[in-house]
């Protein structure tokens, strides 16, 4: 206990070889986890900064676990572990609760910690657990008096935090190679099943039943209890998606979310809930850093259909729609043809076409016809799948999701190229400053004005 704060009244420092009880799954994995965030900066820095928390040269991290305070009454409330952040004189500390496999988080227990947080002057409560959130502080948990409360609540999930790990070792971004070392031991513990550590991989039991009302064409059955359920599962697959496309990249793949969306998950949910009971669809946007566009996914309940679309501007700098078209056309692989469709969206609001690729590929005035006054504006390029009786079974659709997406990233997504104009070049007869110098500018003023005259 001699090397424990004074404020801790029993507990243990996070080990790398922890010596716990053989039913102390999550504070094993919890104790690893922490000790490699003690150990390895790059990977302290990545995750506190989610939380605001600056970790630099002077920082020191440490972390504690099963903590029992000095003076507290009841000692049964004990949190995975504290970590505590110190930068000079500034202390900052957060318990940490985890959950691993399919063990959900509490309301009454995290109702317990934030008061134990509060009554000893703690800054934040961290939960980690294989619930997927869209934002740290957008909890998959919602508290009373959330807002109110003095102790920040921020929320991690697994796939979260291997996914840091995996971009931090991909991009090589660890310069210490005995860190990178222990960073990959602790990604390979991670993945390894025993772990416990999982994504997201099936919508709620009431999937099916609203399927089947929404291909039925009542989509306004779907009570708004199973509408909840279906667009919270949606929005977990949508975070986890991007978390699989981001070690797929090596990028940072992320929800785009509106500016209402991210200040009110509670809206959010609303909103998806309405447009699933009224339309029967359910979507969601992946910002590809880097990429042409995000990307749209979508899932259709009434057609029964996932898809995924990107959006390009048509090429300013060429005026027929078929030039347009072509450079489009151009930027996707040849093997890329099978379903493939790309939609033309036309000047004046005009209603869209749509064609395969490989049929533009052999005739792209498929695309213009009783279109040929018009010119296009904007191009999408889609793929649609129906899956038929796999859209309806829980965890089926969402493995045809983590297929469909990567795969048209892959084959399309990744070559497409946004236009761009091209810079603005030095008009004739203005290669240099004494060409637009004010006196210049006069005598250019008064031969046009003698040209118009000599016109008229």
């Amino acid at each position: 206990m001699a090397n424990l704060p004074k404020y801790i009244a029993s507990g243990q420092r996070a080990r790398f070889f922890p010596v716990l009880a053989m039913n102390s799954k999550e504070q094993r994995t919890c104790s690893i986890l922490l000790s490699c965030m003690c150990a390895v900066d790059e990977l302290a820095k990545v995750m506190l900064r989610s939380l605001g928390q600056r970790v630099g040269k002077r920082a020191r991290l440490d972390a504690y676990l099963e903590v029992v305070f000095a003076g507290s009454k009841d000692t049964t409330d004990r949190p995975d572990a504290l970590l505590v952040l110190t930068v000079g004189s500034r202390v900052w500390r957060a318990l940490i609760e985890a959950k691993i496999g399919s063990a959900q988080l509490e309301v009454n227990q995290l109702e317990r910690y934030r008061s134990l947080a509060k009554d000893n002057g703690i800054d934040a409560l961290i939960t980690i657990s294989n619930q997927f959130t869209s934002q740290v502080d957008d909890h998959p948990v919602k508290l009373p008096r959330q807002g109110k409360s003095k102790v920040a609540l921020y929320h991690w999930s697994w796939m979260r935090i291997l996914t840091e790990i995996d971009l931090l070792l991909t991009n090589q971004a660890v310069e210490d190679t005995d860190q990178a070392l222990l960073l990959n031991e602790l990604r390979r513990f991670l993945t390894h099943e025993s772990a416990g550590i999982k994504g997201f991989d099936r919508m709620p039991p009431c999937w099916r039943h609203a399927v089947k009302a929404a291909a039925a064409g009542g989509s306004d059955t779907i009570s708004a209890i199973d509408a909840d359920a279906i667009v919270s599962g949606w929005q977990q697959e949508m975070r986890d998606l991007a978390l699989i496309m981001s070690r797929q990249t090596g990028v940072n793949v992320a929800e785009r979310l509106t500016r209402a969306e991210r200040s009110s998950s509670s809206d959010r949910l609303k909103l998806g809930s309405k447009t699933l009971r009224s339309d029967a669809q359910l979507t969601g946007v992946l910002a590809v850093p880097g990429a042409a566009s995000p990307l749209k996914v979508s899932a259709d309940l009434r057609a029964i259909t996932l898809s995924v679309s990107m959006a390009v501007k048509a090429p300013g700098d060429k005026k027929s729609s078929k030039a347009r078209l072509n450079w489009l056309i151009r930027q996707i692989p040849d093997q890329a043809t099978e379903d493939v469709q790309i939609r033309c969206h036309w000047l004046d609001k005009a209603q869209a076409t749509q064609a395969s690729l490989e049929e533009l590929r052999d005739n792209p005035s498929r695309a213009f016809i009783d279109r040929e006054h018009l010119q296009v504006v904007e191009f999408e390029v889609l793929v649609s799948t129906q899956p038929n009786a796999r859209f309806g079974r829980v965890s089926n659709v969402i493995i045809d999701l983590e297929d469909l997406v990567p795969t048209f990233y892959q084959w399309v997504g990744q070559y497409l190229r946004a236009w761009v104009a091209s810079a603005p070049m030095l008009k004739p007869g203005r290669s240099s400053t004494s060409d637009v110098a004010p006196d210049a500018l006069e005598e250019e003023a008064e031969d046009q004005g003698k040209d118009v005259r000599a016109e008229g």
